[in-house]
């Protein structure tokens, strides 16, 4: 029996994430348990390490390293290694059998969509998570170009960063292997992050939201100001809003994804209605309820769809790193002077 290669989401589970990342693993909960999130498949771990070894750039992705003779504190010569062993990845034609069926589950996707070639977004999935660690690519359409990102997410793992890591641990350079997401894209009106507990106090009554216009990519950078709520956990009320500046905001045009200047009718209002925001929370309670810990979450406001129309993109548990006295006085000094 071939094995298999690629999971819809709606077939994956939590158990699932050395088969295909975390990130897969999760989505494929979410979507198996009736959580709004967006359609899409999942390349596998293994699809990954069989392009690495049967095409034989596990073996010689080790020959350039050992060439290079770069250490983890070079800086530059990681860079400059690290674009030559992408380059590769990236020109090296993916095994027929994977290809084949990547380009079958797209064409599946589309019909589920109703687009003759939806765009959809390719996410790295690790086993752990590595949030920003490897990249993401946005509005990618038709079979080729989805097969050229998968590639390029793959390739993603061999980033500077990760590079150091594995050279100062004496670990085998493509040791790092990844799953993929391909999920539709999101026409979202509105998008950010929520947490089921305050990330910097460790206060479990409360959810906080971040968002900006448009695409969320701009808050999850941490490029700009996005606006901020806090939400009574027990209510999904709002407490308290903060107004950001919101100067730009990611946005999708036929063209790909650009950053534009906020128009100032847009930047001086919130982006999000206390609906949609009560709708973020009890989607974060829900979560927590079930994964058994407060979670991160990335979500977008679909201004396609009717309400209820939030989307959840990644849920992982949150992390809490509790603020001294004096971080709170820097905060809030550094926001005195932004303003």
């Amino acid at each position: 029996m071939a094995e298999k290669w690629i999971y819809w989401l709606e077939e994956l589970g939590k158990e699932q994430n050395d088969v295909v990342g975390k990130k897969c693993a999760h989505l494929g909960e979410m979507a198996k348990n009736g959580f709004p999130v967006p359609r899409g498949f999942a390349i596998s771990i293994g699809a990954y390490v069989h392009f690495m070894e049967t095409t034989g750039l596990a073996k010689e992705v080790a020959s350039m390293v050992e060439a290079s003779r770069v250490t983890p504190e070079d800086i530059n010569g990681l860079e400059r290694l690290s674009s030559a062993i992408r380059r590769t990845v990236e020109s090296t034609e993916v095994p027929q059998g994977i290809a084949s069926d990547i380009m079958a589950y797209y064409e599946a996707l589309c019909k589920r969509c109703d687009c003759t070639d939806v765009a959809v977004s390719t996410r790295s999935a690790g086993a752990t998570s590595h949030p920003g660690q490897y990249e993401t690519f946005l509005n990618v359409k038709g079979r080729s170009d989805v097969l050229h990102h998968v590639r390029k997410v793959w390739a993603s793992t061999f980033n500077s960063r990760s590079l150091a890591y594995r050279l100062s641990k004496g670990l085998p350079v493509a040791s790092g292997p990844i799953g993929v997401a391909v999920l539709e894209m999101v026409k979202a009106r509105c998008a950010g992050v929520a947490f089921s507990v305050d990330p910097n106090t460790g206060d479990e009554t409360t959810i906080i939201i971040e968002a900006n216009w448009g695409l969320g990519e701009s808050v999850v950078s941490g490029e700009l100001t996005p606006d901020r709520w806090v939400l009574d956990k027990a209510t999904c009320t709002v407490k308290e809003s903060v107004l950001g500046r919101k100067e730009k905001f990611c946005c999708l045009l036929d063209t790909g994804v650009v950053m534009q200047d906020t128009p100032a009718e847009k930047s001086c209002a919130l982006c999000c209605t206390e609906e949609e925001l009560a709708e973020i929370g009890r989607l974060a309670k829900r979560l927590e309820e079930h994964f058994g810990v407060p979670q991160d979450i990335e979500w977008a406001v679909a201004e396609d769809r009717p309400f209820p129309n939030v989307v959840l993109l990644q849920a992982r548990a949150a992390v809490v790193v509790k603020k001294t006295a004096v971080d709170s006085v820097v905060d809030m000094m550094l926001g005195m002077f932004q303003n």
